[in-house]
């Protein structure tokens, strides 16, 4: 018996070159395949692994010939035809060449899919429980997606008891992922501890279980729990401004548009459960950087409840990693429509694939005329756009919204310090001192514990020739705070430096050069201190170093040329 694993081998494309002048080679390649069977194959193979998906299914679709004998191109068909949204002929292709005797992961899951949306659950539950066999040889998920699987079939059919049966099947390494099916399972049979099981998850600090909080506030929505649903909801969104989803639901309450926070999921409804099942399966898969695994886990997850587009996010996300900019960008427009918070989150990020693209000047442009179409814009607006002008050197203008946002919150808000601190460097950096001296110095006041503050305020401070003493002392408290940190270290090591303690200077720099081999200023500070030290080759040799390095601005350039002629004067 065959068993085909999800992993497979990338085909050399020089490969397929050798075998294109070949009509017959192989046992899975007999003399009844012409050149043309061969080359399509091959080309839609290579193509699909660069997740060009049209491209690739062109050449793979004139190939079906091949599929009776080349379990390869059975898997990359079936992957391309789900990657382009052609679910219906992916499970007419999976009829087609499904066996007993030969297990393929990906058709068993189609049909087996396929079956359950058809309400034939014991022809899914076959197709299911093939799904362990294979995973017994794949330690990816033994005996997980099965009966995961399984457990849904017999939740759709009512039979609670044999439902958490086969949950309990799971094998312990797998318990979070169990837990959270559970949880859903709960809610499809609205069992008393469901409320009780979100927020247990919901609380476990070894894992960022935020997401859920929206659907603990959509379980109660749809108990007509508005009020506390609201309450979780809020306090939600006050720890995790990062989670758009959370985030928009919160604008949802706010505009009392509760009948959308229901729209996007019920977990009484089979079909939407496990698109979060497989979003979640999509994500595990992201975080390894396979995205094309988990974009064909995202495609089934949509399939199954196209309502959810703000998982669209993970697709755009992968697609920009894989360098199909034009795809992303078309997914970033179409989670547009969710809302206010998917809108920004979509115009910032199209922003970043335009920068990549045609440069600062147009991505600002865009970015700006889509802040300029928001009625009212709240501090995530103004913060985030001052981040995009700050990050592209536009230092004026981002001082601008800075100010727009620290005059929209309260001086106890958590991000209060982080925004004064963006706001001082961006003074500093168009040689304002005072104001970025004073921004800095309520930043730290506020909040005394901030690393990167300590030492952007107290490097400065050495690089004027300044309050040596405390910012020595700053930049200690920096090191306790965030050991190991290249810049940091560095800054230390240049402190002792503009106090003549070079041996101190060599001992800090040294490390830090370490740590960041690459950083041209990190290599110029070490050098200049060799230098100090009477180690005139080892200086040299690292100007030189930093003067080839792409990273190096012209101005230091210009510096180093001067030092490597003539050097620094001698102090010691």
């Amino acid at each position: 018996m065959k068993f085909i694993f999800k992993k497979i081998f990338i085909i050399p494309l020089f490969f397929s070159l050798i075998l294109t002048n070949s009509v017959s080679y192989s046992q899975n390649f007999n003399s009844k395949y012409k050149k043309a069977d061969i080359s399509n194959y091959f080309l839609g193979i290579t193509l699909a692994k660069q997740s060009y998906n049209e491209r690739a299914f062109k050449y793979l679709n004139k190939s079906q010939k091949i599929k009776d004998k080349h379990t390869n191109f059975n898997i990359e068909f079936i992957r391309t035809l789900v990657l382009l949204d052609k679910f219906n002929e992916a499970v007419n292709f999976s009829k087609k060449i499904w066996t007993e005797e030969e297990h393929f992961f990906d058709v068993d899951l189609l049909l087996g899919l396929n079956s359950l949306i058809n309400k034939d659950y014991e022809e899914a539950e076959k197709y299911f429980e093939r799904l362990n066999n294979v995973s017994r040889y794949n330690l990816i998920f033994q005996d997980f997606i099965g009966n995961v699987l399984i457990a849904w079939s017999k939740a759709s059919q009512g039979k609670k008891e044999e439902t958490f049966q086969f949950l309990k099947k799971i094998p312990d390494p797998y318990n979070r992922l169990k837990n959270i099916q559970k949880i859903f399972l709960q809610c499809y049979f609205d069992e008393d501890k469901t409320k009780q099981s979100f927020n247990e998850l919901i609380k476990n600090k070894e894992y960022n279980f935020s997401r859920y909080n929206y659907f603990l506030a959509n379980y109660l929505v749809h108990q007509n729990k508005f009020t506390e649903a609201k309450k979780i909801i809020q306090t939600s969104a006050e720890k995790n401004r990062s989670n758009l989803l959370i985030r928009q639901t919160e604008f949802f309450f706010e505009k009392e548009k509760n009948g959308k926070i229901k729209k996007f999921f019920n977990c009484k409804n089979t079909k939407d459960s496990l698109g979060e099942f497989f979003y979640i399966l999509a994500n595990l898969y992201s975080s390894e950087e396979d995205y094309r695994m988990s974009n064909f886990y995202i495609k089934i997850s949509l399939f199954l409840n196209s309502k959810f587009l703000s998982n669209k996010t993970l697709l755009a996300e992968n697609l920009y990693y894989q360098k199909r900019n034009d795809k992303a960008k078309d997914v970033y427009y179409s989670i547009k429509s969710i809302g206010p918070i998917f809108s920004w989150f979509a115009s910032k990020n199209i922003a970043s694939i335009l920068l990549d693209e045609h440069g600062k000047e147009s991505a600002v442009s865009f970015l700006e005329k889509h802040y300029n179409k928001i009625s009212n814009p709240n501090f995530d607006h103004n913060y985030e756009l001052a981040n995009f002008y700050k990050d592209n050197d536009y230092y004026e203008k981002s001082i601008k919204y800075y100010t727009l946002a620290l005059n929209q919150i309260k001086k106890n808000h958590p991000l209060f310090p982080k925004v004064l601190h963006m706001r001082g460097t961006s003074f500093e950096r168009i040689k304002k001192w005072e104001n970025a001296e004073k921004d800095l110095l309520q930043s730290l006041e506020i909040s005394p514990d901030q690393a990167h503050v300590l030492n952007y305020l107290a490097y400065s401070w050495i690089d004027r020739g300044t309050h040596l003493e405390k910012g020595l002392k700053m930049l200690k408290k920096a090191n306790e705070l965030r050991s190991n940190d290249g810049y940091i270290i560095d800054s230390l090591g240049w402190v002792y430096y503009k106090k003549k303690n070079y041996i101190k200077a060599e001992f800090f720099l040294q490390q830090a050069v370490e740590l960041m081999p690459s950083d041209p200023v990190i290599n110029d500070h070490y050098a200049d201190t060799l230098w100090m030290l009477n180690k005139n080759i080892q200086a040299r040799y690292f100007w030189n170093y930093v003067l080839k390095l792409k990273k190096t601005e012209k101005k230091i350039k210009k510096t180093l040329k001067k030092k490597l002629i003539f050097g620094l004067t001698k102090k010691i």
